[in-house]
C-alpha cells in the first residue's frame, strides 16, 4: 500500500480504514465515553456528539465548551449526513478545487459547516449510518481527536 501523500489522500485513507462491523447503542456509548475521557484527561474544552440515523446516542459538553459548540456540532454533522464523508474531507475537496465550501456548495452556512471534527460512522457492507463529532478546538485538532479515538477503538494503526 502506498502511503497517503496529500491531506485529501490521508483523509480518504482514514475513512477507508476506520470502519465498524456494526454500530449499536452500546458501541456509541463506548466510543463517546472514550472520547470524553480522553478530552477530560487533556483538559480540552469540547462538546462531543455520537449519532446514528439521526438519533443522538451520546452527547456531552466539557468545561470550557459552550452552546456555540453544540451549534457547530450540528452544522458539521449536517455535512457528513449530506455527503457521507468527514466534514474536513469535504471542506478540503472544495479548497483543493479552488473554492470554499460556502461558495462552491451553495448550501446554507447556518446549517452546514465543512470544518473538521465530524467523522462518518461507517459500517462494513452498509456505509455511513451516523456521525461522531467534536467541537471546541481548531478544526484539524477536532478531527484528529475523533480519528485517534476511533483508530484505538477499532485497533487500526494509521501511522
Amino acid at each position: 500500500m502506498t502511503a497517503p501523500t496529500t491531506l485529501l489522500d490521508q483523509l480518504r485513507e482514514q475513512e477507508h480504514r476506520l470502519v465498524f462491523d456494526g454500530f449499536d447503542e452500546s458501541t456509541a456509548w463506548t466510543v463517546g465515553s472514550t472520547l470524553r475521557a480522553t478530552a477530560l484527561g487533556l483538559e480540552l474544552p469540547v462538546a462531543i456528539s455520537v449519532r446514528r440515523n439521526g438519533q443522538r446516542l451520546f452527547h456531552t459538553a466539557l468545561p470550557g465548551s459552550s452552546a456555540d459548540n453544540d451549534a457547530w456540532l450540528e452544522r458539521k454533522c449536517a455535512v457528513v449526513d449530506r455527503f457521507g464523508h468527514s466534514s474536513l474531507l469535504i471542506g478540503e475537496q472544495f479548497r483543493q478545487g479552488g473554492t470554499s465550501f460556502e461558495a462552491g456548495s451553495r448550501l446554507d452556512p447556518d446549517r452546514f459547516a465543512a470544518h473538521g471534527g465530524a467523522f462518518p460512522v461507517l459500517v462494513r457492507g452498509t456505509g455511513c449510518v451516523g456521525t461522531i463529532a467534536v467541537s471546541g478546538l481548531p478544526q484539524r485538532a477536532d478531527h484528529d481527536l475523533v480519528v485517534r479515538v476511533l483508530a484505538d477503538h477499532l485497533g487500526v494503526d494509521l501511522t
